[in-house]
């Protein structure tokens, strides 16, 4: 069974995603960025999810953990939960 994990940054729009995605390309550290900005309780730990398998979480974050490149950070990502920027930390 694959794995993967990945870290991610949950906010309500898609304007806040792009601006996060536009703060860590010229060089923030995602890390720091969830703390600040993320609604998810995995803010507090730089938006760690751990390590997870398909069909674990919401099928549109899936497609991207299980298919997208890995140590990048794609998004936004629309769920029921709001937007999300994700980064794959491991996949295998």
């Amino acid at each position: 069974m694959v794995k993967a994990a990945a870290r991610h940054i949950l906010v309500e729009t898609k304007k806040q995603a792009e601006d996060i995605k536009s703060k860590i390309a010229k060089g923030e550290d995602f890390g720091e960025m969830a703390k600040k900005f993320s609604q998810c309780p995995s803010g507090k730990q730089g938006g760690k999810l751990g390590e997870f398998t398909p069909g674990q979480m919401v099928k549109e974050f899936d497609l991207v953990v299980f298919s997208a490149e890995v140590g990048k950070v794609h998004g936004p990502v629309q769920t029921e939960f709001g937007y999300h920027l994700i980064e794959i930390t491991r996949r295998g």
